[in-house]
């Protein structure tokens, strides 16, 4: 069975910051709309966490940036998951696949992932996948890849969610890719809403790849420190593109099927013929 939509949210999406609190509303309507079939990539758990300790502690954790991160998304990835068991359809079964950027440059762990994944429609499953902060101690990571780049290319890094994403859908060729994010889509001008960019399409991947990367020159900024923004979205993004997959990028507060029908403002990106 194919794997009709790759999705994922980010932290700040999931996140109410006047309210210091997930946004349940948010959260409630993804679980609903989320069906086998899709397979969810979900940003949430760090940010979740320090939110949660801060609730019940009332201070703040305190010790290298790194410890308090993987303490934080130790405890963030619990809530989260509840959350989306919560409100998923009952009939569903829910399963949770944690993923480093190893298994991804690793072609035998990549096909068992792979495997792993399109089973899941065929047992009424969904997958959410995250990236297991828990476990990733930066200066190890740092060190694998630059090891990994001395014999090939292309290497996964995984560094933001929006790329695990991407290379999720790339593997199990899905058929479209939704990036949810606290903005409506892609501007042409970042400080003028009015400048969206509905639709980014060509006949073949030479133009399509062209017109991208045309649009990432007036990307500029991120929603959060760390983050890469619209211009690593569009690159994240770009070889799904260029391989079929019909690329959204938009709010989550709209509905999935609204993104995906073009219905509401969002960014969508193909090759012509990958549209319907």
């Amino acid at each position: 069975m194919a794997i009709e939509l790759v999705g994922k949210i980010g932290s700040m999406a999931l996140i109410q910051r006047a309210e210091m609190d997930m946004d349940y509303n948010i959260i409630a309507r993804l679980g609903r709309e989320l069906k086998p079939g899709m397979v969810w990539v979900s940003s949430g758990a760090t940010e979740i966490g320090r939110l949660d300790y801060i609730r019940r502690t009332g201070r703040e954790l305190t010790g290298s940036a790194e410890e308090v991160k993987t303490d934080y998304a130790a405890q963030g990835q619990a809530i989260l998951m509840e959350n989306y068991r919560r409100f998923l359809a009952p009939e569903y079964s829910l399963r949770q696949l944690l993923v480093e950027h190893t298994h991804f440059n690793n072609p035998e762990t990549a096909a068992f992932i792979r495997r792993f994944l399109l089973r899941c429609p065929e047992q009424n499953a969904v997958p959410i996948i995250n990236y297991n902060d828990p476990v990733s101690f930066e200066e190890n990571r740092k060190m694998e890849l630059r090891l990994l780049r001395k014999s090939k290319a292309d290497v996964v890094e995984c560094v933001d969610n929006d790329e695990t994403a991407a290379v999720v859908a790339r593997l199990v060729n899905a058929k479209r890719l939704l990036i949810l994010t606290s903005a409506d889509g892609i501007y042409r001008d970042p400080d003028d809403p009015a400048t969206i960019v509905r639709e980014l399409h060509a006949r073949d991947p030479e133009t399509l790849e062209k017109e991208v990367r045309q649009l990432q020159r007036s990307c500029v900024g991120a929603s959060r420190a760390g983050a890469g923004g619209a211009f690593a979205k569009l690159e994240y993004i770009l070889p799904c593109a260029l391989q079929g997959t019909h690329v959204v990028i938009g709010s989550p507060r709209f509905h999935i099927k609204e993104l995906l029908d073009g219905s509401v403002p969002a960014t969508h990106i193909y090759l012509d013929g990958a549209a319907d």
